[in-house]
């Protein structure tokens, strides 16, 4: 199994592979994080670890949509491992994804906007906090294409997971008055689809950890077909219930 030791970014959100998540950085430990990435050839991936904190476990500030006042003021510097306590792993889900910093550029004030792509899932073995920021030991945690019969089984999932999740988009269309996209350009490819739909539902974090951590494929799928229905059928039955906007990702500041 392949390990490698990468800087480590702990979210109250979950990255997929191939899905973009774009950032705010202005603690300080993050923006040693960049300013560190930025020193690598511009041909080279600009890798971190993003990682879900968990459930009632977080202490340092992360938060969903762009900082306000207080958090646009000078930060204050804070440890690598500030608000994580004392034995950092804890406090994360084990299973995160590498994110490759496609675009990172750096604010006059020294903030930092970054727009980086989920690439491949990871498992965590180890935190270190003896740097300006925490860094992780990770080992690859592959998922390999159905074949076979297996194949036949998560494409039948995938159109299955497209037919609920486009019903569920026209129940929360409906239920927050806007149009949302029809879902007709989404990939063939199962787990491409399995990854996108995760991403674009509107779960709460540890269930979309568990859609992440799912073992392959057909899996996710089976779990992804079930939220669906579940979802929609309250949907259906509270009709002004508020909706989460699935065309546009939200920025993550640190």
């Amino acid at each position: 199994m392949t390990t490698a030791r990468l800087p480590l970014f702990p979210l109250n959100a979950v990255l997929f592979p191939g899905l973009v998540l774009p950032l705010n950085v202005f603690e300080e430990r993050y923006r040693a994080m960049m300013r560190e990435l930025l020193k690598s050839d511009e041909d080279e991936p600009r890798r971190f670890v993003v990682v879900a904190i968990r459930d009632g476990r977080e202490i340092a500030p992360t938060a969903t949509g762009m900082p306000d006042t207080v958090a646009a003021a000078p930060p204050a510097e804070r440890a690598p491992a500030d608000g994580f306590g004392p034995d950092p792993i804890q406090t994360f889900h084990r299973v995160g994804c590498v994110a490759d910093a496609a675009t990172i550029r750096e604010r006059a004030d020294g903030s930092f906007e970054v727009l980086a792509t989920g690439t491949t899932r990871v498992r965590l073995l180890s935190v270190e906090a003896d740097g300006p920021y925490l860094t992780a030991e990770v080992e690859d945690l592959a998922e390999e294409p159905p074949a076979g019969a297996e194949a036949d089984e998560a494409g039948a999932l995938a159109e299955g997971v497209l037919r609920a999740f486009r019903s569920y988009q026209k129940r929360l269309a409906g239920a927050s008055e806007r149009s949302l996209a029809t879902g007709a350009d989404l990939p063939d490819d199962p787990s491409v689809i399995s990854y996108l739909v995760a991403a674009a539902a509107v779960l709460d974090v540890p269930t979309k950890q568990r859609l992440l951590q799912a073992p392959d494929t057909a899996t996710r799928l089976r779990e992804e077909l079930t939220l669906l229905r579940k979802e929609t059928a309250v949907i259906r039955h509270l009709p002004s219930l508020p909706a989460t906007d699935l065309t546009r990702a939200p920025t993550h500041p640190n």
